[in-house]
């Protein structure tokens, strides 16, 4: 690395009667060199009062920002250490937004456990980023010392990356730490409602992540819906939770690639539910109806999904009830690369695969999907 350095903020004191009326807001970005400081900087300064450190000088920090953005590679022990020592000052920001240089299931779920509201690629979008800064914030502090809302999100997203991180690393899944988050999504759908919780996760998330937190999400309200019991809701948002765990074992490039996907990167994908099983098969904690979800969540009442090619009575309630809100999910997931397919032609389209869903469940899912 070069010498440390810090970018002050380029606003001025001459600007205009607009900018002295209305002070941008503080952004404050960190990295790894001083070609990705200036690089991050150079987009944000137009909009922004900008600062920046290099992460190998003294921490300058001596205000708390409205949003921080990380642009460093986390597989560097020096690079995390830094990051750490600013842990204090960065937490209070409203975003913490980190640009990944190698966007792998470890270095995800380390910016996550750094603090991340938000993971985007380290080749960075100009367009993504400013957007995502633009987004409305989340109150810092909550009113009557209420939990902040962004809790749930947050402990949810970390617990999924390192759900993948250990299965990528051949480590000790934490199974409780899975469930935990799950009943804290319930709790918040339970209190603000599925349409706020989609928004939310769209909002922080993109890629598998998102996914998985639109699933839990989708299922958990489908079961309030339904009026399950408190131990059936824990037994479905834990085969949320867990469902897609074999993806683990599946390169992002492919998880996340835009567009079509080949023959070959589609049987490899095919390969997820198999594989989730494999790798919760012999945990004690993992029920036979979470492990049954694991596998079975791609099958069809008409026995042409996979991996079993299961139909009709041998599909499980739960199984079919995470299936619909997994292709509910899959369709409104929000996309750089194309447009989020509004809820209601999502839910026309699981109308019309006769045959292949409990015609009762979608017909029951018509609120969830389109009011709640």
């Amino acid at each position: 690395m070069q010498n440390a350095q810090t970018i002050p903020s380029p606003v001025s004191g001459a600007g205009s009667i607009r900018e002295a009326q209305a002070a941008p807001m503080f952004v404050h970005v960190l990295a790894d060199s001083s070609d990705k400081l200036a690089g991050v900087c150079s987009i944000l300064e137009r909009r922004f009062n900008v600062a920046g450190e290099r992460l190998d000088a003294e921490a300058r920090l001596s205000q708390v920002p409205f949003a921080v953005i990380v642009r460093a590679d986390l597989r560097t022990v020096e690079n995390i250490a830094a990051i750490k020592k600013r842990s204090t000052k960065l937490a209070k920001a409203q975003k913490r937004i980190f640009l990944v240089e190698h966007m792998s299931h470890v270095c995800i779920s380390q910016a996550y456990a750094l603090g991340a509201t938000l993971v985007l690629p380290g080749t960075i979008s100009k367009a993504r980023l400013l957007a995502a800064l633009a987004d409305p914030a989340e109150p810092a502090v909550p009113p009557s010392g209420a939990p902040q809302p962004d809790n749930a999100v947050e402990s949810a997203a970390t617990a999924i990356a390192s759900m993948f991180t250990a299965v990528t690393l051949g480590q000790p899944i934490d199974v409780d730490g899975t469930k935990e988050a799950g009943r804290k999504i319930a709790n918040r759908i339970a209190e603000h409602g599925l349409s706020e919780w989609l928004a939310t996760v769209r909002r922080h998330h993109e890629g598998t992540y998102q996914h998985c937190l639109l699933v839990t999400g989708v299922a958990i309200d489908f079961g309030l819906s339904l009026g399950v019991r408190r131990s059936d809701l824990e037994r479905l948002y834990s085969a949320a939770m867990f469902h897609d765990i074999g993806k683990a074992r599946i390169p992002l490039a492919i998880l996340d690639k835009p567009g079509r996907l080949d023959v070959e990167e589609r049987s490899l994908i095919e390969t997820h539910p198999a594989a989730g099983y494999d790798v919760l098969k012999d945990h004690k904690d993992i029920s036979p109806e979470i492990l049954d979800a694991v596998r079975h969540h791609h099958e069809y009442l008409d026995g042409s999904g996979y991996p079993d090619a299961l139909c009709g009575e041998r599909i499980s309630d739960v199984v079919r009830i995470l299936t619909i809100s997994d292709i509910f999910a899959a369709l409104i997931e929000h996309r750089h690369y194309k447009p989020t397919m509004p809820r209601e032609e999502a839910y026309n389209i699981l109308g019309g695969m006769t045959g292949k869903l409990e015609k009762a469940l979608v017909a029951s899912f018509k609120n969830v999907a389109l009011t709640r």
